[in-house]
C-alpha cells in the first residue's frame, strides 16, 4: 500500500491564507520541555492571575504533581467565577460508522471487521425523537470519516432535522473546507469539534496509515476553517495515550489560545479523551494516562483559559466524572451509545458497531440526578436564539 505524505495537501483540500497557527502551534510543543521545571515555577504559575503558557507548561509538568490539590482548588475557583455552579449536558448520535481511514487505535478504521451501517434520514428522526423524548436539549452529531457514505448534504440533512428536536447542535465528523462549514452551518450546525488525535508529526504519520485523515495540517487547521465558515463555536482534543500526553496537551493548549486571540468571538472548548479498548483490539494503550494524570490535565486547562468550556466524555467512569463537574468540567454527556441505531433498537444493541467501550451508561435522569448531588445545577440549554 503506497502512503501518502503527511505534510502534503489533497486535491479538493483548503489551504488557508495568511494562517500561521499551524507552525506557531508544532513549535512550541516541539520546545516544551516539561522536565525543566521546578516547583517554585509551579508555585508561581498558581499563583498568577493571568497565567501565561510558560505558567501553563509548569502545570502539565511532572512538578506539578504534588501541587494536584492546589491545582484542583483553583480551577474549582475559576469554574465558579466563569460558569457558576451550571453544569451543561448534551448527548452525542452517531448516524454512520464507514471510515476510509485506517487509524490504528479507532474501531471505525476501514481495516477492522465490524458490522457497518448508515441511518436513513427515517433512521435519523427516529433516534432523535427517542433522545428528545428524554428531556436532552442539546445533541452532537457524529459519523465515521467516509464522505463517500456520509457526505456533506448527507450531514446536513442531519442537521435540519436535529435542529427541529433540538436548541444546540454541534458535529463531530471528518474536517471540511470552509464552504463546506458555513453550509452545515445554514443547516442548523453551531459548533464543531475537531480531535487532532496528536500533535506529535511523527508519531501522526505513524498511527494514520491511509485515508484523508493522514494529512496532517488539514486536519490541525479544522477549527480555523470552521469560524471562517460562521460556526459559533469549535472544541479543540488529542486522544491522551496515542503520543507524549503531557506534550499533546501543551499543544491543544497552546492551539486554543492561538484560535481565540485570532477570532475572540469563538466559543472555545476542551475535551479529554483517553484511548479505550476498541472491537478486535482490547489492548490499545500503549502510553497509558492515569486519572490523576487526566484530572491534571484538566486543571490545567482550566487554571490557563478559565473561560473555556470542558467536556468529560463517558470513556471515564461515573465516579471520575462526578468529581470533575464543578471543578473543572462545565459539561458532561448522559444517555450516550457509541453504535450506530442504538436508540430505537430493543436492549440498546443497535444496527452498528460502537467506536469504542464507554464506562459511563447512565441515563440522562441519572446524571442530572448525580449533578444535584453535589449542589450543582444542571442545564439543558445555554443558548437562546432571538
Amino acid at each position: 500500500m503506497e502512503r501518502i505524505d503527511p505534510m502534503k495537501y489533497l486535491p479538493g483540500m483548503e489551504v488557508l491564507e495568511n494562517s500561521d497557527i499551524e507552525e506557531q502551534v508544532v513549535r512550541a510543543m516541539e520546545e516544551y520541555d516539561y522536565n525543566r521545571y521546578t516547583a517554585d515555577e509551579v508555585k508561581r504559575a498558581l499563583a498568577a492571575d493571568y497565567p501565561t503558557p510558560e505558567d501553563f507548561g509548569a502545570l502539565l509538568s511532572p512538578a506539578a504533581e504534588p501541587f494536584l490539590e492546589a491545582m484542583a482548588r483553583r480551577a474549582r475557583a475559576e469554574t465558579r467565577k466563569h460558569f457558576g455552579n451550571s453544569v451543561l449536558l448534551f448527548t452525542p448520535l452517531y448516524i454512520s460508522n464507514y471510515c476510509e481511514n485506517h487509524c490504528v487505535y479507532c474501531g471505525f478504521n476501514r481495516a477492522n471487521k465490524i458490522r457497518r451501517a448508515k441511518l436513513s434520514e427515517d433512521g435519523i428522526r427516529a433516534e432523535m425523537e427517542a433522545i428528545a423524548r428524554t428531556g436532552m436539549e442539546e445533541v452532537l452529531i457524529l459519523t465515521g470519516e467516509s464522505r463517500t457514505m456520509s457526505g456533506v448534504e448527507y450531514i446536513g440533512r442531519a442537521c435540519e432535522i436535529a435542529r427541529t428536536y433540538f436548541k444546540n447542535v454541534g458535529i463531530e465528523v471528518y474536517p471540511m473546507n470552509t464552504d463546506e462549514y458555513a453550509y452545515l452551518h445554514q443547516r442548523g450546525a453551531d459548533y464543531v469539534t475537531v480531535f487532532q488525535e496528536t500533535y506529535d508529526r511523527g508519531g501522526y504519520e505513524r498511527l494514520h496509515l491511509a485515508g484523508h485523515k493522514r494529512v496532517f495540517p488539514y486536519r490541525l487547521n479544522a477549527q480555523e476553517r470552521a469560524l471562517r465558515g460562521g460556526m459559533r463555536g469549535v472544541a479543540f482534543a488529542a486522544l491522551l495515550g496515542l503520543c507524549d500526553f503531557r506534550k499533546d496537551a501543551f499543544a491543544v493548549g497552546t492551539h486554543a489560545r492561538a484560535i481565540q486571540r485570532r477570532y475572540p468571538h469563538a466559543e472555545i472548548s476542551f475535551s479529554c479523551p483517553r484511548l479505550r479498548p476498541i472491537i478486535n483490539d482490547d489492548k490499545i494503550n500503549p502510553k497509558d494516562v492515569h486519572e490523576r494524570q487526566l484530572l491534571q490535565v484538566m486543571c490545567a486547562y482550566r487554571i490557563f483559559m478559565p473561560f473555556a468550556g470542558l467536556t468529560i466524555s463517558t470513556r471515564e467512569r461515573a465516579l471520575f466524572r462526578d468529581n470533575v463537574i464543578g471543578m473543572c468540567a462545565t459539561k458532561i454527556s448522559a444517555g450516550v451509545s457509541t453504535g450506530i441505531g442504538s436508540h430505537t433498537e430493543e436492549e440498546n444493541t443497535g444496527t452498528g458497531d460502537s467506536q469504542f467501550e464507554i464506562s459511563d451508561g447512565r441515563s440522562l435522569e441519572e446524571v442530572i440526578a448525580a449533578i444535584k448531588s453535589r449542589g450543582l445545577q444542571p442545564v439543558l440549554n445555554d443558548y437562546v436564539y432571538l
